[in-house]
């Protein structure tokens, strides 16, 4: 097998964007250098949308907040999440996070991958060890395409979503 320059370059500009722990290819912006996964969070529940207007003046959904479940990887619940953004074990402790980057989902119809810093963590759990959360893995959760109308402010929009996040240390 021959290699170029050119592939020899491609490939080492793609190999730090892959997770550390999970085996997916991540963009470079969503992998804090330094830190690792050491707890894999599946999630199940609504994207929540106002019908309100953009800065034009025009009606459109905004996004309000996540309302979620979140499991261990034997479809435990252990906790959940909502705004703030907030992840709350129900063991005890939370963490609010900051979105720090995000990439198109890899699905069409999705919302985005993010990557969040933690601005604050109260208490202590399994959660409260994080220095990162990556949001990956995301089907649904999208604005709804119509419906948000001058007739309909202020309705919400509650749209199904999952997603998988990865607690970074």
């Amino acid at each position: 097998m021959r290699f170029t320059l050119a592939t020899i370059a491609c490939a080492l500009a793609i190999a730090p964007a892959a997770a550390q722990t999970t085996g997916i290819e991540l963009p470079s912006a969503l992998v804090p250098p330094g830190l690792s996964v050491y707890l894999t969070v599946p999630a199940t529940g609504v994207q929540i949308y106002t019908c309100g207007k953009n800065d034009a003046g025009a009606p459109t959904w905004v996004f309000k907040a996540p309302e979620a479940q979140l499991f261990d990887t034997d479809k435990k619940q252990i906790g959940k999440h909502y705004a703030g953004p907030t992840w709350e074990a129900l063991a005890g402790g939370k963490v609010v996070g900051a979105a720090k980057a995000s990439a198109p989902a890899a699905e069409a119809g999705a919302v985005p991958w993010l990557l969040l810093d933690i601005k604050s963590s109260e208490g202590s759990g399994v959660f409260n060890q994080a220095k990162a959360i990556q949001r990956i893995h995301t089907h649904g959760g999208v604005a709804p395409a119509q419906g948000c109308d001058a007739a309909h402010a202020g309705q919400e929009a509650r749209v199904p979503y999952t997603a998988t996040y990865l607690f970074l240390k």
